[in-house]
């Protein structure tokens, strides 16, 4: 199957060939720093992963080390399997921690030392965990056997779902195991830090991740948030973080669960209505391989979030509570890698990086259309310990070397202040996007942002088809901008810089790295500029004018400083 697609992907390459010979028409991008558009939150600081026992292995703790390093805010952190019984193995879609087993007479038995020592690596390096509560301990699941699942890629996806994702044998031992957390969690970090976490209730329950019903799962909110605000009543609770709101058979789970927490009778109190800080959805992509390569679907992403963001814009109560895209991303499954998925073949490169840029972008223009509160747009990918190099998983790091999509988020790491308009003519719209994805020509666009003495200017030149084709002319023209001269830093994830896994190809794709080659990966994985950053003139107008070329799935972000 492989062989026949990689064929296939060079009779596509000789096609397209001569699109590389090609221009495109220039592109000039406005920036007017006059033009505030209000305070652009930081979405993009929020990243989750299947496996929780990841997070402190060698290769776990450098890169959440380099996630908190790139972000001048706190990053948001949400994993699964928080609650599940087992000796603290990792595994492919696996993870436990043992904290509740019983004894033999079915008393309860607390446990957290594996929670805490998760928690203790987020806690250390400033990150706040998004705690999900979840999943069913083996003593309280209502179906406990088969429990321990031995996934892997090839395998049915469905086989994942075992004794973990079944409704408790018991509601109140359940209720008081939440209580016990976020007790042990405030007495363990403080009342302050604990404030700001985000307590969330489950994982995709629309789905296999839920054996139960839409009514279990209400009942089991009820009781999951009671004793969240019993052990801490300042404490955020939140769900229900089901599959995409586009597809109706999730968006009337959704809805079930939204009716139930305006107007419902509660199952613990018995009172209209239970508690709810914030609410929660996952968006999708869609990619395929199309005519030999691989083409995106950004629009399917958009689509679910577009109907997420309408959902619950639909309730007037509701209509403000901070959102959380819980999972953000291309497609559906991290651990599912290009070698038995070739649609997959876009997570190594630069086609994830700018997919990244562009997609980020839109999540804005959706949430400020429908006067929503979007907090964080969760993206669904961390890393796969002792995993051959560049395998294909949806991660950000492979064997502890950046790929280019992380330099992305280090480029809106260094993105402050507020939002300033950007315009150019024939751009994608945010809604064109939404409804026919990039099918057309490409999408050069810009996101840029403004502080009292600094502008930043991503930009990014994007086709949802992984073909070469000619690079972008561009030419930003920033208006605004005080005094007589700026220092410009120029930075670029693309074939070039930026980009580890071209650095990996050069060196014969090496199966086992030496030391010197790993650490030439390490540098060649860092954000790397055009250049040294240099002086450039304001024209009297008070505008700066930068042309460049953007080659096809590169990302820049143009920093202007000035005193």
């Amino acid at each position: 199957m492989l062989k026949s697609f990689f064929c296939a992907v060079g009779i596509s390459l000789l096609i397209h060939s001569a699109a590389v010979a090609q221009t495109l028409p220039p592109t000039v991008i406005s920036v007017d720093l006059k033009q505030d558009q209000g305070p652009l939150p930081p979405i993009w600081a929020w990243f989750g992963y299947d496996e929780p026992n990841y997070t402190y292995m060698k290769d776990g703790k450098k890169l959440l080390t380099e996630l908190s390093q790139l972000s001048p805010v706190p990053v948001n952190v949400r994993v699964h399997s928080l609650l599940v019984t087992g000796d603290g193995e990792a595994a492919l879609k696996w993870g436990s921690t043992n904290a509740y087993t019983e004894d033999k007479n079915g008393n309860p038995v607390y446990d957290w030392t594996i929670v805490d020592r998760i928690f203790d690596t987020f806690i250390q390096r400033g990150m706040r965990p998004i705690a999900q509560i979840g999943f069913m301990p083996e003593a309280l699941s209502s179906h406990p056997q088969p429990y321990r699942h031995h996934w892997k890629p090839g395998d049915d996806y469905n086989d994942i779902y075992t004794g973990w994702a079944y409704p408790p044998n018991d509601y109140k031992k359940w209720s008081e195991l939440v209580y016990q957390w976020v007790k042990h969690s405030v007495s363990r970090y403080g009342q302050a830090e604990v404030e700001k976490w985000y307590w969330e209730l489950w994982n995709e329950p629309n789905i296999g991740y839920w054996k139960g019903t839409t009514e279990e799962y209400i009942k089991l909110y009820d009781y999951t948030a009671d004793a969240v605000k019993r052990a801490l009543p300042t404490a955020k609770i939140g769900g229900p973080e089901v599959t995409g709101p586009n597809w109706n058979v999730s968006a009337k789970f959704f809805r079930t669960f939204l009716d139930h927490v305006v107007s419902g009778k509660n199952y613990v109190t018995g009172k209209t209505g239970t508690p709810i800080d914030f609410i929660t959805f996952h968006a999708k992509g869609n990619p395929k391989v199309v005519d030999g390569h691989v083409r995106m679907d950004m629009g399917a992403q958009l689509r679910d979030i577009d109907r997420g963001f309408a959902i619950v814009a639909s309730y007037p109560t509701l209509k403000k509570l901070p959102i959380i895209i819980g999972e953000s991303d291309p497609e559906g499954c991290a651990a599912c890698s290009e070698d038995l998925h070739p649609q997959n073949a876009y997570r190594n490169g630069t086609m994830y990086s700018s997919y990244t840029a562009a997609s980020f972008a839109r999540k804005y223009d959706l949430a400020k259309a429908h006067g929503v509160n979007l907090a964080g747009a969760v993206t669904w990918a961390f890393e796969f310990e002792d995993q051959a190099w560049f395998r294909g998983f949806r991660d950000l790091a492979t064997n502890g070397v950046d790929k280019p999509v992380l330099n992305v988020f280090r480029m809106f790491g260094k993105m402050g202040g507020n939002r300033v308009a950007t315009t150019r003519p024939a751009g994608y719209s945010y809604n064109r996007l939404r409804d026919s994805s990039v099918r057309a020509e490409p999408d050069v666009n810009a996101l840029a942002t403004h502080t009292g003495k600094s502008a930043s200017v991503l930009v990014w030149h994007y086709h949802d088809d992984n073909l070469p084709g000619p690079a972008a002319p561009v030419t930003v023209q920033v208006s605004g901008v005080p005094g007589k001269q700026a220092r410009l830093t120029h930075y670029r994830v693309d074939q070039q810089s930026s980009n580890a896994y071209e650095a990996w190809k050069r060196m014969g794709s090496p199966k086992a790295p030496t030391t010197a080659q790993i650490a030439e990966l390490e540098r060649a994985g860092q954000l790397q500029t055009v250049g040294k950053p240099q002086l450039v003139t304001v024209n009297k107008d008070g505008r700066i004018e930068l042309p460049f070329t953007l080659p096809r799935q590169g990302v820049s972000l143009l920093s202007l400083a000035w005193d």
